[in-house]
């Protein structure tokens, strides 16, 4: 991802921008500075990139602007090639189903169905064909570590364990697009890590892109490139 001042071009042999911010502002009362004022960024097909921010700097409205759950104020965003302002509801839930994977920081994993089903979701709700997405889930949980867990229930499982199932979740339907939303916030540091090593790496094998939005100086050091929203722009986030 880069910062940038404007609409980004990109150089020869560079990937095509898959998401590009210019200029995009977001306030929420007239008497108060905005959230987010002429924020510009690039993220391109390959990269995992960190955006680190204390509570109240906007990582939660920026989050939401990228999923196409609010819309600007001014500016423009950009995710592969469409305009997200020019969508309507219809259109944007399909693109967040179809397109972007979600990790949060509660799990959000479901406690009645079992590892297997919850990874199976996405497919599902997609129509992906019973045969092929039940070997894209059993080939996902063998990658995350949990072949042996696919028919077990949440219940039984670790917060590790846990975050790992909606890693696997968020990835099966092969988004072009992973946000990472705090991801590790219950997490003990060292399971964490593990996390933050297995979501970067899965990624990559999934040939998609990822933003991780994070409060963590250590998460935001575990991707690519790192860099701290202020409202206004982002600056590289220099080492621990």
């Amino acid at each position: 991802m880069t910062a940038t001042h404007g609409r980004a071009a990109s150089e020869p042999g560079e990937p095509a921008p898959l998401l590009e911010l210019t200029d995009v502002c977001r306030r929420f009362r007239a008497d108060r500075p905005p959230v987010l004022d002429h924020l510009s960024f690039v993220l391109r097909q390959g990269e995992y990139v960190a955006i680190m921010g204390e509570s109240g700097v906007g990582k939660s409205t920026l989050l939401n602007l990228i999923a196409a759950l609010d819309r600007p104020d001014c500016g423009s965003i950009r995710f592969d090639g469409r305009e997200l302002a020019a969508l309507d509801d219809d259109a944007a839930t399909l693109l967040r189903r179809e397109r972007m994977g979600f990790v949060f920081q509660a799990f959000h994993v479901l406690p009645y169905l079992t590892v297997r089903q919850n990874v199976a979701l996405p497919l599902e709700l997609l129509g992906v064909a019973r045969t092929a997405a039940a070997a894209r889930v059993t080939a996902l949980l063998e990658a995350v570590g949990l072949g042996g867990d696919a028919e077990r229930t949440p219940r039984e499982l670790s917060g590790g364990e846990l975050q790992r199932i909606a890693i696997a979740r968020a990835l099966v339907h092969r988004p072009r697009l992973l946000l990472a939303d705090e991801p590790t916030g219950n997490l003990d540091p060292g399971t964490a890590a593990r996390v933050l090593a297995l979501l970067r790496e899965r990624v990559k094998a999934e040939g998609g892109a990822g933003l991780l939005i994070t409060h963590s100086h250590a998460a935001a050091l575990s991707a690519d490139r790192a860099y701290a929203l202020d409202g206004r722009t982002l600056r590289p986030l220099p080492p621990a």
